[in-house]
């Protein structure tokens, strides 16, 4: 296996961005695509990240391989890798051998770890509501709830997003009309809560896409995606939050 990006902030970006959420991932690697589907510890947040094999400048796989790692060891790798770098993965007996290349060559190799995890599967699920809208609008909402309360209500209305939260001595509310930055396609109306602390992790994915795809349902669970077209996606699926309405 050998696997060189000439932009290495499409693997770098999502790694720092996954380790807010989960530490160890197996990463599925096949004649397409490079592939992580991890829950958190605490079963609240799933994570689904692809990059395509057509974004490498060099795509060399003979059969499908699975590579456990942890990211916390990965991401202190990477984080050295700079814009102007090329960045080279591959698999040599047990590591994971890194290379970064560009005025000089610097190669780190990684020891991969045993996981004994079930094959996780993302779930089909039933949305009513679309929304599409730019990641620093959204960012900044979840920023204006945290100074409220740690969980946020997400609702749905007339063409209306509303975005509230309530805590023991205050409360805030931020509305977006359907206009053209605003983009809502709703079969009903729609409220749910979800928790402040990971929708802060999650947004880190701006970093990624000016935009963000919002799926939801009433109490049900919140789909996140950010994606750049022809090139990766990075998704999260976050549980509601049930109690303190």
């Amino acid at each position: 296996m050998k696997l060189t990006l000439a932009e290495p902030r499409f693997f770098k970006e999502p790694v720092v961005i996954i380790s807010e959420l989960v530490n160890e991932v197996v990463f599925r690697i096949d004649k397409d695509k490079l592939e992580l589907i991890a829950m958190d510890p605490a079963n609240v947040a799933m994570i689904v990240y692809k990059l395509l094999g057509s974004v490498f400048v060099e795509y060399n796989i003979n059969e499908p391989i699975e590579i456990a790692v942890n990211l916390d060891n990965l991401k202190q790798v990477l984080r050295r890798a700079k814009p102007s770098d090329t960045l080279t993965l591959e698999l040599l007996e047990n590591k994971l051998k890194i290379t970064l290349k560009s005025s000089s060559t610097r190669i780190f190799t990684l020891s991969l770890i045993n996981m004994e995890e079930e094959r996780q599967k993302v779930p089909e699920l039933d949305f009513k509501c679309m929304i599409e809208m730019p990641s620093n609008m959204f960012d900044e909402v979840v920023e204006d709830m945290d100074v409220v309360s740690d969980s946020v209500a997400f609702e749905v209305k007339d063409d209306i997003f509303n975005i509230q939260a309530a805590g023991n001595i205050s409360t805030a509310k931020v509305s977006f009309k359907k206009d053209d930055f605003v983009k809502i396609n709703s079969k009903e109306n729609i409220r749910s809560r979800y928790s402040v602390e990971y929708l802060k992790k999650i947004i880190k994915g701006g970093k990624l896409s000016d935009t963000l795809t919002l799926w939801l349902s009433n109490d049900y669970p919140l789909k996140i995606e950010y994606k750049v077209i022809d090139k990766l996606s990075l998704t999260t699926i976050l549980a509601p939050r049930v109690n303190n309405d």
